[in-house]
């Protein structure tokens, strides 16, 4: 068996949640290999609407394990506040989730870091959700992270020595803090992290590859966001491109299998950074009110822009993606046009390749289609898709290569049709 793998080719919200509930019965284990609880994964179903920050996205499908991978960041506290809410809706979770052993905690004293350096930067804020994301991975990379497995050996003065480091380093800052405070919340969850089966990730993984189950990698943010290929740096603090699915569970490359990319059918960013087709007219403003814009997470309203096909050309490459995923189709259901930049034109000279910097001097040069002028959310088929949006489906499988084997047309779980080529 292989690992198929579901990541965000964008710059994150492409709807990653809502495609891996829908993926879940065709699995055995969903696995989220990166990320922590900045990520903000909506699913509505049952006329219920649920973000999930840490817990992957298969929980509601019953029969079925989910996995918190060596590569995620989990904060104790808002690990606690998660599973409450689930449980409270009614959802058993203890015997559907493990934790890997090697996950890294994020401490009390990364989420004030967070919050110090960001405060520190400015106006050259790089839009950080302020929970401490960076400087766990921070710790992580250079070797004085604690890790989930840690909590059973020695943890008080391992917690002690990283936490006495942290203060020394939130002293550099004109920052004012209450430790306390924080801190009985985080070790009220950590108590409550211990409840679940926390394992060999690695071993488990393999052995189950082995023994013939199927597995879905679930990934956190967008390519784009990437901390080595996306727009550096305005981006997360790991890899979230296809790559970090190995890294981030311990499979070999060779077990990888179908590469779920996932998109809207236009663009969104949060926070700052480049973002070469942003609207700043009604048009953006009608995609963030449709689309319900506004982060699952924070809450933040989302940028808006029409789709750029020069940097999804560029994710698509990266991540080997071999299915696509089309999200928020229906947010576009009454533009009369529909645009896309097909390439960039930079200081006079047009290219399809995404350069280095972003940032500056980019002219996105775009083709225009007809819109389809339908309400497709209570579309069941791809028989009932009007012209125009067949057209633009056509339109993207040729600049992108790869087929489009799911289209979404709305936020709820029955609101996805399979086109007849991925059945």
């Amino acid at each position: 068996m292989k690992v198929d793998v579901l990541l965000g080719l964008q710059w994150g919200d492409e709807g990653k949640g809502k495609i891996v509930d829908v993926l879940t019965p065709n699995y055995d284990i969903v696995a989220r290999f990166q990320g922590g609880p900045n990520a903000g994964h909506t699913l509505e179903f049952e006329n219920q609407k649920y973000i999930l920050r840490s817990i992957p996205s298969g929980i509601f499908q019953q029969g079925k394990t989910n996995i918190i991978g060596n590569g995620v960041v989990l904060d104790p506290a808002l690990f606690k506040a998660e599973i409450e809410a689930l449980e409270a809706s009614g959802h058993p979770l203890t015997d559907r989730l493990l934790i890997s052993k090697k996950a890294h905690l994020i401490l009390p004293t990364h989420r004030l870091l967070d919050a110090a350096m960001e405060q520190a930067k400015g106006d050259s804020k790089i839009g950080t959700t302020g929970k401490g994301i960076g400087p766990a991975y921070t710790d992580k990379v250079s070797r004085n992270g604690l890790r989930v497995g840690d909590l059973f050996h020695n943890f008080e003065e391992k917690y002690k020595q990283a936490t006495s480091r942290h203060i020394e380093m939130l002293a550099q800052y004109d920052f004012e803090y209450n430790l306390e405070e924080i801190e009985a919340e985080w070790f009220a969850g950590v108590e409550k992290l211990k409840a679940f089966r926390i394992i060999d990730s690695e071993h488990f993984i393999n052995k189950s590859l082995a023994s013939g189950q199927g597995i879905l990698a679930e990934g956190a943010q967008g390519s784009m966001l990437d901390i080595d290929f996306g727009s550096y740096p305005f981006v997360t603090s790991s890899n979230t491109i296809c790559a970090g699915a190995c890294t981030g569970l311990g499979v070999a490359p060779n077990k990888i299998g179908d590469v779920f990319g996932i998109f809207k059918a236009y663009c969104t960013r949060v926070g700052s950074g480049p973002f070469p087709t942003e609207l700043f007219d009604e048009d953006g403003q009608q995609m963030r009110d449709v689309g319900r814009e506004y982060g699952s997470v924070t809450g933040r309203p989302r940028r808006c822009g029409w789709i750029d096909l020069v940097a999804l050309r560029y994710t698509v490459m990266l991540n080997g993606v071999t299915k696509l995923v089309m999200m928020k189709s229906d947010v576009l259901d009454t533009f009369e046009t529909i645009k896309a930049c097909v390439a960039y034109n930079i200081n006079g000279e047009e290219t399809e390749d995404l350069p280095y910097d972003i940032s500056e001097n980019i002219e996105p040069v775009f083709v225009e289609l007809p819109g389809w002028k339908t309400d497709m959310t209570e579309m069941q088929s791809e028989d009932e898709f009007p012209e125009e949006f067949n057209n633009y489906l056509s339109f993207l499988e040729e600049e992108l290569g790869v087929p489009i084997a799911i289209v979404s047309v709305g936020p709820n779980r029955a609101q996805t049709i399979l086109r007849e080529q991925s059945k």
